[in-house]
């Protein structure tokens, strides 16, 4: 897993070193040439009222335990928080405060001595006016004292420059050097021998999911449980310097760059050969965000990916693969949650079929829907998050389902995993009652809740079909008159039951849905029996209030449908099948929809789009 990481990060032109990272700074104090102060500028794009930042790929950098063991207050060379550059926002500044204030200036003081472009940046922090000067515009401007700044010189950002690197790399290997260990042991990487680092550095970008600000360890043993063989600390898991900075700035840079939100979750992905065009990433469109636009056109292009591959017009991708993290933070520590990887043909076969099981009717007609974002599929099955509550803790009884959920889209061989479905369908029933998708005029108000629910249904019978080897056509995007399960002829019949109330008695408070969809899909021969016996009576008005046009019509509707469930009624049914009660049902509606304008069966329609 490692060693593709690193693979990946040379493969990127990353060339990390002991001693430096890949750095955000937000800030630029511009300087002249003589060392005067000229101004402060924002870096990056403006993004509300902050600042993007702006990457340097080789700044100077000491890990949390080399500044710990080094000099006191040390503190990084050349870019550092504002309140260690500046003191911005430590009007009370204790002693502490300014001594790291200092120590960021005596570097610079040493390191100018040796590199002259860096002459009297020093001096500038050492005048009070200008320190003042500096920290108005900052604030002014809602500079944040957490954030970054270092400097430019004659319109040359010093961090470009390699200039200072080699006073650098003398320094701190003579006063912050990494701590190794004592016995050489095989570098888990490369195979040679080495003195293993002690203490690993740090992965950011795990904060959202319950890791540290500072970053966290994915190699760590501070606990005896964690070690084997009599080995302490890294010797468990020997990595040189050189090893542990490749792996570690790889996965940084993932996580910057190319790192998607799954259920309070992070996954990054990568492959192992650059992929010629960002068309050929299949696996960013699942999460919607900037690829929801592409959605739509994702299927079309996985199948034809699919089709150059086995025609052999795609060499390059039929013997690529792709690797697959899930990864959160706890404690301080990277959990490494998941690990996918295999051939591209499999995947672009998995996507395929991914989207061909979300493909539903839409309501209102006009087609199908956009495809709904794998996040969104994995929580319509929850409750509405509450106003103060965090995401991360919304989602935790789901993680189970959305590392599942993860692995059935990218393998077509794995299940959607079961407990979704109950969850969804019991979320469903008491939706259907209660009025949830519906506003107060009775009509659908923002689908999308629904769209993901019945668009799960569909995948999952699906995806249960055929891996049951039973196929998996008797589902389609829209209705199936010829379906052969009596549960999914149920829900269109209570479809159907519904139209005719809406038609012979306009839209009523509490209508069949309301008052008798849950029992009816747990028990619909004893519900059916009374819910008929009513709808006679809707015919019958309808009768006297048309030319009886409609009620023939619909009376027609019945029929058929009770003639595809025949002798089959079911007294009861299980989870399984109230979710294809609730696609039938889905399915009767849009169908409606569907059909042509001067259809007996849309007229007096009495649904509408509303705003998603």
């Amino acid at each position: 897993m490692l060693d593709r990481l690193v693979e990946y990060g040379r493969q990127s032109g990353l060339k990390p070193e002991p001693g430096y990272k890949v750095k955000l700074v937000h800030w630029a104090i511009i300087c002249g040439s003589n060392g005067d102060f000229l101004s402060v500028a924002p870096l990056g794009q403006q993004q509300g009222n902050r600042n993007s930042g702006l990457q340097f790929t080789k700044a100077p950098n000491l890990t949390q335990s080399q500044m710990t063991s080094g000099p006191k207050n040390c503190r990084h060379f050349l870019a550092d928080s504002l309140a260690v550059v500046t003191l911005l926002g430590q009007a009370k500044a204790g002693e502490a405060a300014k001594a790291k204030h200092e120590f960021f200036k005596d570097l610079l003081r040493l390191a100018a001595a040796e590199v002259p472009s860096l002459k009297g940046l020093a001096a500038i922090l050492d005048d009070p006016a200008t320190l003042e000067t500096i920290n108005a515009v900052l604030t002014e401007t809602g500079a944040k004292p957490t954030e970054t700044a270092s400097f430019q010189v004659d319109g040359v950002f010093v961090l470009e420059s390699g200039e200072w690197h080699d006073w650098w790399n003398s320094w701190w290997q003579e006063n912050c050097p990494l701590k190794l260990g004592k016995d050489l042991q095989p570098d888990l990487l490369t195979g040679e021998p080495v003195l293993p680092l002690t203490s690993h550095y740090k992965i950011a970008g795990l904060a959202g999911t319950g890791g540290q600000p500072s970053g966290d360890a994915l190699v760590s043993f501070d606990k005896d449980a964690f070690q084997s063989y009599g080995l302490s600390a890294s010797a468990n898991a020997a990595f040189s310097p050189q090893s542990a900075v490749e792996y570690s700035e790889a996965l940084n840079m993932l996580l910057r760059e190319n790192s998607r939100n799954l259920a309070g979750a992070k996954v990054v992905y990568w492959f192992k050969e650059r992929l010629p065009s960002p068309e050929d990433d299949l696996l960013g469109p699942l999460f919607g965000a900037n690829e929801e636009s592409m959605a739509l056109d994702a299927h079309k292009q996985a199948k034809r990916l699919l089709q150059a591959i086995r025609k052999g017009e795609r060499p390059d991708l039929g013997s690529n693969r792709y690797y697959a993290m899930t990864l959160s933070g706890m404690a301080g520590r990277v959990m490494l949650r998941d690990w996918m990887e295999g051939g591209f043909e499999e995947l672009a076969a998995s996507i395929d079929a991914w989207f061909d099981g979300l493909e539903l009717a839409d309501l209102f007609g006009g087609g199908k829907i956009k495809p709904p974002r794998i996040n969104s599929l994995i929580t319509c099955g929850m409750k509405p998050k509450k106003p103060k509550q965090q995401y991360s803790d919304w989602v935790k009884p789901v993680k189970w389902e959305a590392a599942h959920m993860w692995k059935a889209a990218l393998n077509r061989r794995r299940p959607i995993p079961r407990s979704a479905m109950d969850r969804l369908v019991i979320a469903h029933n008491r939706a259907m009652v209660s009025g949830e998708y519906r506003n107060e005029q009775g009509k659908i108000a923002s689908p999308a809740l629904l769209y993901s629910r019945m668009a799960l249904i569909k995948a999952y019978h699906i995806r249960q079909n055929r891996l049951n080897g039973q196929g998996g056509q008797t589902l389609h995007y829209a209705l199936n008159e010829n379906h052969p399960d009596p549960a999914y002829h149920c829900g269109r019949l209570m479809a159907i039951l519904e139209t005719v109330q809406n038609l012979a008695q306009g839209q009523v408070k509490a209508g069949v849905v309301t008052r008798f969809y849950s029992a009816t899909a747990a028990n619909p021969r004893l519900a059916f029996a009374r819910l008929i016996s009513l709808s006679n009576h809707h015919l019958d008005k309808m009768q006297k209030k048309e030319s009886g046009r409609l009620a023939g019509y619909f009376k027609g509707q019945i029929a058929s449908v009770m003639n595809a469930i025949a002798d089959n009624f079911p007294a009861s049914l299980d989870m399984n099948g109230q979710s294809l009660f609730a696609l039938g049902y889905y399915h009767q509606l849009a169908w409606r929809k569907d059909q042509n304008q001067e259809s007996p069966q849309t007229i007096s329609e009495d649904r509408s789009r509303a705003d998603d």
